[in-house]
């Protein structure tokens, strides 16, 4: 019975230790301390009954649970449960089972939003088994040491500071989240320090974040226990701060996958230094999957690349995706990377160009292949594994187009190619078409493509559609977005829709009332969407009476984005119609900037409708008083 009465006692603890705090007892000599009751009880709780014990770890805090982890004799482990997640460094460990669920409910008490993003996962492909490979205990003390190096960030970042990292202090509301309660000279070990996190909870880094004052050689000694396998350094700009970053990365260049750079400032001689921290010395290769450089100052035309850069790009053979987008780079720059990755015949999957300024970038390029298509395919020096090409919003031309036609040739299985904010034209299209016809007829087609805001007109993409009606592989996702092609373009799409497209985007193509009534009209009587964008053109009325239709005949619907299309509120009973004789599978409708709706005393119709208890239907919220309703081209 008194055994009874201690577990009791910690439970009693565990739940009401924050309640006696607000109560105004400060004092830890005021109430039982949980590591004494631990020392008392420790070797008892491991003999506990399988639900007895389980229930006790649904109440401990993280020190508590993450000690009974450590200590837990491994004859206990037969009773309860456990899976092959449950091994760190070659010795078993707590981070499985019912101890996996419980670190799964601290991390979701403390960081709400952060765990419904990580739980964001393909629902096809089954929760349970998503579910069994997130180590929770892992997550739980990364973030707990990211949340305190962010901290020590805010007090190095002041002009004032001129200490050691190791010692900025880390504020009570983050001790307390772990479990730490009490004044903190009562402890006997400086918990409260930096330097005891990195320390206790180091080893379960595997992401961080690192602004540039963070960037030292006491980092590297900080996280000597760290296992890196991600880094995003921002505003790295001095020589400091470089010297202070090549310590880490080589510190962690056998487990470094994927490293990013965001607002720094790089030269040649600072890429040089990085690609040689990230070379593994015993085999001269370098781990990093993951290559990205984005709203970052570099050399905008340079001669020639620098000489560590090439050596990466060439001898990187785990290199999948590589990123240098908005970075005001030239064609020089843009022309140098895809050359050095063509001639070494690399392995990348995904390159991303987008947002710089390259046009002209393949000039020429038709050179390197007298006939078209090229009549050894995939042979010879090529980007044979590159899946995702993305060269938006680089100002590319007609020019440019009819160069990339050439350069595409040699990525036999490209399935991903944006071209979107480039005002490459109909003519540009026009000589691309070809490229699609042929790419058709791969084992690996392409899939997905992106043209919106290239300055089209209804002709050019009339001449599109009419081919990617006839491709041997249909596209899997295709955008037309931003482009002005006004409502003659229904006809042409509505014959689109027959291939069996799964993901549209015409937003703002200016289909108006007429042209959804067209598409009405022609619409095929089955359709395979999953994905529709039909939002900012202007339907009115005619956009409620298409989606009644499209609900009915696009059995798998998922997401439909109709915002901005003026809709009268007449069009609500219209819109919850549709949703009555849809199949089900509905997960999202946006109906924001239609501002009628918030006054219609029939949106709360729509609560009805709900996908894993959330709304599916979005509407817009109240408008100010005094704000407009405007409907003005």
């Amino acid at each position: 019975m008194y055994f009874l009465l201690r577990i009791f006692s910690y439970f009693f603890l565990c739940n009401r230790t924050e309640s006696f705090s607000h109560r105004g007892l400060s004092s830890m000599a005021e109430i039982p301390s949980l590591m004494s009751l631990w020392n008392d009880l420790s070797s008892a709780i491991y003999e506990l009954p399988s639900d007895l014990f389980d229930g006790l770890l649904m109440h401990l805090p993280p020190l508590a649970l993450q000690k009974l982890q450590e200590e837990m004799p491994l004859r206990c482990w037969n009773g309860h449960e456990s899976t092959n997640i449950c091994f760190r460094n070659g010795r078993k460990r707590g981070s499985c089972g019912n101890f996996n669920t419980a670190w799964k409910a601290l991390f979701k008490s403390r960081w709400p939003d952060l765990a419904r993003k990580i739980q964001r996962v393909d629902w096809s492909a089954g929760v349970a088994k998503y579910e069994s490979i997130i180590d929770w205990q892992q997550m739980y003390w990364e973030t707990h040491l990211q949340n305190c190096i962010d901290e020590a960030a805010e007090i190095a970042v002041l002009p004032s500071f001129d200490g050691c990292l190791g010692e900025i202090e880390i504020p009570d509301t983050i001790i307390k989240c772990i479990g730490y309660k009490g004044h903190r000279s009562h402890s006997t070990c400086d918990y409260s320090k930096l330097s005891y996190h990195c320390e206790q909870f180091g080893s379960y880094a595997r992401c961080l974040k690192l602004q540039n004052m963070l960037c030292i050689a006491e980092t590297s000694h900080l996280l000597r226990k760290s296992r890196l396998q991600q880094l995003v350094l921002r505003w790295i700009k001095s020589t400091e701060h470089m010297d202070g970053l090549c310590q880490l990365l080589q510190q962690n260049n056998e487990t470094l996958s994927s490293l990013e750079f965001i607002f720094c400032n790089l030269s040649s001689a600072s890429l040089n230094a990085i690609c040689d921290s990230l070379r593994v010395k015993d085999m001269q290769t370098y781990r990093v999957q993951h290559f990205s450089i984005t709203n970052t100052v570099l050399e905008r035309n340079p001669v020639s690349l620098p000489h560590g850069l090439v050596s990466f790009l060439s001898s990187g053979r785990s290199l999948c995706s590589l990123k240098f987008s908005d970075n005001h780079l030239g064609k020089n720059f843009a022309k140098l990377v895809f050359n050095t990755l063509l001639d070494a015949s690399s392995r990348l999957s995904t390159l991303n160009l987008a947002d710089n300024n390259i046009t002209g970038w393949l000039f020429n390029f038709n050179q390197r292949s007298s006939t078209w298509p090229l009549p050894s395919i995939g042979l010879g020096k090529s980007l044979q594994l590159l899946r995702v090409l993305n060269l938006r919003g680089n100002n590319l031309c007609k020019d440019d187009a009819d160069n990339l036609k050439y350069a595409l040739i040699y990525m036999p299985n490209l399935e991903i190619l944006d071209l979107s904010d480039n005002p490459i034209e109909d003519d540009g299209i026009s000589s691309l078409i070809p490229y699609f016809v042929e790419a058709s007829e791969r084992h690996s087609p392409l899939a997905d493509l992106s043209l919106g805001d290239c300055d089209l007109s209804c002709n050019g993409v009339t001449q599109l559609l009419d081919v990617l009606s006839t491709l041997k592989n249909p596209l899997h996702s295709l955008s037309i977005a931003h482009n002005e092609l006004g409502s003659q373009a229904a006809g042409p799409l509505a014959k689109f829709l027959r291939t069996f497209i799964r993901v549209l985007n015409v937003e703002d193509i200016g289909l108006g009332s007429s042209g959804f009534l067209k598409l009405q009209e022609d619409m095929p009587e089955e359709m395979k969407l999953v994905s529709i964008n039909i939002s900012k053109n202007r339907g009115r009325l005619e956009t409620a009476n298409f989606l009644l239709k499209l609900m009915s005949k696009a059995p798998e619907l998922v997401v439909v984005n109709a915002a901005y299309n003026f809709m009268p509120v007449e069009s609500l009973t219209v819109v919850h119609s549709s949703l009555k004789v849809g199949k089900g599978k509905l997960e999202r409708l946006d109906l924001r900037g239609n501002a009628r709706f918030c006054q219609s005393a029939h949106a709360p119709l729509f609560d009805e409708f709900q996908h894993r208890g959330r709304p599916i239907v979005i509407l817009p919220p109240l408008p100010a008083a005094d704000e407009p309703y405007d409907d003005d081209p």
